[in-house]
C-alpha cells in the first residue's frame, strides 16, 4: 500500500513532529493539509504553515496551508470542509496539537489548565468527531494520536497533573473511538521511547542539551506511515515508536539520534514494561 494520492488533515504540522509526518507522507505523493496557527513568524518557533508548505512542495506533496486554532469549532469544521473539497475527501487525521506546561496543582494557573485541556483532549475530540464523515467514505481510513499509552501511575501526575489529564484525555479518546469506529476508521496512539528534538523541548524542557540526548522527529514520521499503511482493521493499539518499527523489520536506529555520543531521554508516560526492542541501547554510543 502507498500514500500517493492520499489526503491527511494534520494539526499542529507547521513544525516539529507534525511537519516531519507531513514531509513522510508528502514524498509518498500524499496530499496534506496543515491545520495550525502560524501564518507568521515567531522569534522562538520555525515555521508556519506556508514555510511548512512549500516544504511539503518541495518533497513531491501537495499542500493546502489551513490557520486553524483548534479551540474553534468553527475554524475546525471549515478546514475539514475545505480540505475534502479541494482533495477529493479525507483518508488519514493526525492530532498532533498539543499544548504542555508541567507545573504542580499548586503552580498551574486556571487559564493555562483551560489551554491545555481545549487544545489537547477537547481538541482532539472535536477533529476527530468533523472528520469521521469524510473518513467513513474513505477506502482505509486512519486516525492517529500523538499521545501516550494509557499507564495510570501516580509518578506520570504527581508532578503535573494538569498536563498528564489533558495528555491522556488524548489517550482516552483513542480507546473509545477505536471501539465506536471499529470496521470503519482505524484509531490509534502513537508515542516515543525518548524526547523528540522539538521547539517545546528545546524551550521547556533543557535547551540544547536535551536536544542533544533526542531522536529525530523522523522516527515518529516512520512509524506514522507504516501505520497509516495498515489496513483499518489495525485499530486500538497504543505504539511506543521504536518497539512498533522493529516489528516492522527496522533495526537501525542509531540513525536517529541526534547526538549519539549523548545517551538517550526517556520521555514521559513510556510504561516501565515496555522496554526498548532487543539489541536498542539509549546508552552513550562510543566513539
Amino acid at each position: 500500500m502507498s500514500l500517493k494520492g492520499k489526503t491527511l488533515f494534520i494539526t499542529g504540522g507547521s513544525r516539529g513532529i507534525g511537519l516531519a509526518i507531513a514531509l513522510k507522507a508528502a514524498a509518498e505523493g500524499a496530499n496534506i493539509a496543515i491545520a495550525a496557527k502560524t501564518v507568521e513568524p515567531h522569534p522562538k518557533l520555525e515555521g508556519t504553515i506556508h514555510t511548512a508548505a512549500a516544504e511539503i512542495a518541495k518533497a513531491g506533496g501537495r499542500a493546502l496551508p489551513l490557520a486553524v486554532d483548534v479551540r474553534d469549532d468553527a475554524a475546525v469544521q471549515a478546514a475539514l470542509d475545505e480540505t475534502a473539497e479541494k482533495f477529493g475527501g479525507i483518508d488519514i487525521v493526525v492530532n498532533n496539537a498539543s499544548a504542555i506546561q508541567l507545573t504542580s496543582v499548586a503552580a498551574t494557573e486556571m487559564r493555562r489548565y483551560d489551554l491545555m485541556q481545549q487544545i489537547n483532549a477537547r481538541g482532539t475530540f472535536m477533529v476527530s468527531k468533523f472528520a469521521i464523515p469524510y473518513l467513513v467514505r474513505a477506502e482505509n481510513p486512519h486516525i492517529l494520536m500523538l499521545s501516550p499509552p494509557l499507564d495510570m501511575t501516580e509518578k506520570w501526575f504527581a508532578p503535573h497533573t494538569a498536563y498528564s489529564m489533558a495528555k491522556f484525555g488524548m489517550s482516552l479518546v483513542v480507546l473509545g473511538l477505536a471501539g465506536e469506529l471499529r470496521g470503519k476508521v482505524a484509531v490509534n496512539a502513537l508515542w516515543p521511547r525518548t524526547t523528540i528534538a522539538t521547539a517545546a523541548v528545546r524551550n521547556l524542557l533543557g535547551g540544547d542539551a536535551m536536544i542533544r540526548r533526542s531522536r529525530k522527529p523522523e522516527i515518529l514520521a516512520e512509524a506514522a506511515c507504516r501505520i497509516f499503511q495498515k489496513p483499518k482493521s489495525f485499530t486500538g493499539n497504543f505504539l511506543i515508536d521504536d518497539t512498533f518499527l522493529a516489528g516492522e523489520g527496522i533495526s537501525d536506529f542509531d540513525q536517529y539520534r541526534v547526538d549519539p555520543s549523548q545517551p538517550l531521554q526517556v520521555d514521559f508516560f513510556v510504561p516501565d514494561e515496555s522496554p526498548p526492542p532487543n539489541g536498542v541501547s539509549l546508552d552513550a554510543k562510543l566513539r
